[in-house]
């Protein structure tokens, strides 16, 4: 199963296939996708990457945590789950 790590002081210089290059060296690359402001369109310094196994995924954090890219040094760690929003309505109150 595919596993997301979050990518973090990324350059505002990375590209997304340049990121995607990087973590190649430790296995398949699901996908590759870096944060983007959606007024300015700059980079917002972070991405995240999902490796195709577990495995590939705690070779890629122990590979690239602490690693230059785009003279940056990488801090890369499992992401976390979004936790997910109320959007609004009755949310049962406790009663």
């Amino acid at each position: 199963m595919a596993k997301k790590l979050y990518v973090g002081n990324l350059s505002y210089n990375t590209t997304e296939d340049g990121l995607r290059a990087k973590f190649e060296e430790f296995g398949s690359v699901v996908s590759a996708k870096i944060i983007f402001d959606r007024e300015t369109g700059n980079s917002k310094g972070f991405g995240f990457i999902e490796m195709g196994t577990d495995e590939e995924a705690s070779a890629a954090i122990n590979g690239t945590n602490g690693a230059e890219l785009d003279g940056r040094q990488l801090r890369v760690n499992e992401a976390m789950d979004k936790p997910r929003r109320d959007r609004g309505g009755y949310s049962g109150g406790g009663w």
